[in-house]
C-alpha cells in the first residue's frame, strides 16, 4: 500500500492509496525525493487559490479539488520499478505530488541525466519555469539584469542569467541570509534599498507589492519588468503615473503553464523539461536545496514552511529512512 500527502482544511495528513499494476505503456515509479515548491504549495496549503484560477492551477496529477482536500505537488524524482525495458531501473522526474509510489503513462516521466544527482533533479520543475521566463524575456548579450526576490524561482533565474556572456546580474532580496546563495550562484546581491538602478531588464519573483514597485523603479527608460510572481487571491496596487509613462516602461507576465511564444513553434513541454534537467548538471543549483525532512514528517513540515518559521528555498522530502 502506497502513501500520499494530502492538504486538508485542518492542515495536512498522510493517507494510504492503492496503486494499480502498470498497464501497457505505463510505469511504476518508487519515489526517492520530492521537493516542496514553497511559494505555490504554501498558497495551496493556505487555501488561497482564487476560485477563477482553480482550473489553471491544477497540477498534472492532482487529486481532489481546491481549496480542500487536495493532493498537490509537482517535483518528484524516483526510480522506475516496472515498465518498458528502456525505462526500468532508470531515475526519472515526474510532475507528481508527494507519494511513495505511483503509476503514470510512460510519456509523463523524463529521464534524469546520469550525471545529475537525484536529489538535485527535484529542481527541474522550477528550473523549467526559469527557462520559460528567459525565453520570454530574451535578454541580450551584456544586459544589466536584476532579479527581485531570491526564492526558488528567482534564484533559478539568476543562476541561468549568470551564464549569459557579459551579463551584469544582481539578485535583490530583503533577507540578508540570501547573500551567500547569490554568491554560490555567481551573481551579486543587494538589499532593495541598495539595488542598482538603470537596468535593462528586471525579473520580479518576490510575490510582493513592494517588490513589484521596486522592480519598476530600477528600470532604465523603455526597460521591461518580467513578472513571475503568483499572488493567489491577493490584489496588487501600483502607481502607474510619472516614470511609468514618461519612461515608456513595460510589465510583462510569464507563466510556465504554456511554452513561451518565442519557442512554441520549435519546442514543446518535453523539450523544455529535458533542457531544465540538462542544466541541472551545474552543482551551483545545490545552493537552492536548503533543508530536508522525511516524507512522514510532511504534516508537521508544511505548516512551518507556510508560516515562515521554517525558512527554506526548496525543502527536500526524502523517502529512504537510511539517509
Amino acid at each position: 500500500m502506497a502513501k500520499a500527502f494530502w492538504t486538508t482544511a485542518s492542515g495536512g495528513e498522510i493517507r494510504p492509496v492503492e496503486v494499480p499494476a502498470p498497464g501497457e505503456d505505463e510505469v511504476l515509479v518508487r519515489t526517492l525525493y520530492s521537493g516542496v515548491s514553497r511559494g505555490t504549495e504554501t498558497l495551496v496549503f493556505a487555501g488561497a487559490v482564487p476560485p477563477d484560477q482553480h482550473s489553471v492551477m491544477r497540477a498534472p496529477f492532482q487529486d481532489g479539488d481546491f481549496p480542500y482536500p487536495v493532493k498537490y505537488g509537482y517535483l518528484n524524482v524516483g526510480v522506475v520499478a516496472a515498465g518498458p525495458p528502456e525505462l526500468t531501473g532508470r531515475t526519472v522526474f515526474c510532475l507528481y505530488p508527494h507519494q511513495t509510489e505511483y503509476v503514470v503513462p510512460a510519456g509523463s516521466v523524463t529521464l534524469v541525466p546520469e550525471d545529475v544527482p537525484a536529489n538535485r533533479a527535484v529542481l527541474a520543475g522550477t528550473v523549467e519555469t526559469a527557462v520559460n521566463a528567459l525565453w520570454d524575456a530574451a535578454p541580450l548579450l551584456g544586459d544589466r539584469v536584476t532579479v527581485v526576490g531570491a526564492g526558488m524561482v528567482g534564484c533559478s533565474v539568476a543562476a541561468l542569467l549568470a551564464r549569459f556572456p557579459g551579463a551584469e546580474v544582481e539578485l535583490v532580496d530583503t533577507d540578508p541570509a540570501r547573500e551567500p546563495i547569490a554568491a554560490a550562484l555567481g551573481v551579486t546581491f543587494a538589499h532593495p534599498d541598495a539595488a542598482s538602478p538603470g537596468r535593462d531588464l528586471v525579473v520580479h519573483a518576490s510575490a510582493t507589492e513592494p517588490g513589484l514597485r521596486r522592480a519598476l523603479e530600477l528600470l532604465r527608460p523603455e526597460g521591461t519588468v518580467l513578472e513571475l510572481s503568483w499572488y493567489g487571491d491577493r490584489p496588487v496596487t501600483l502607481a502607474l503615473g510619472g516614470a511609468f509613462h514618461s519612461g515608456r516602461l513595460t510589465v510583462r507576465s510569464s507563466q510556465v503553464g504554456t511554452v513561451s511564444p518565442a519557442r512554441s513553434g520549435t519546442r514543446g513541454y518535453a523539450d523544455r523539461l529535458a533542457l531544465a534537467l540538462r542544466l541541472l548538471r551545474d552543482p551551483a543549483f545545490d545552493a537552492l536545496i536548503t533543508g530536508r525532512s522525511m516524507f512522514e514528517d510532511l504534516p508537521a513540515v508544511l505548516p512551518r514552511l507556510a508560516d515562515g518559521s521554517l525558512p527554506a528555498l526548496c525543502h527536500l522530502i526524502t523517502y529512504d529512512r537510511s539517509e
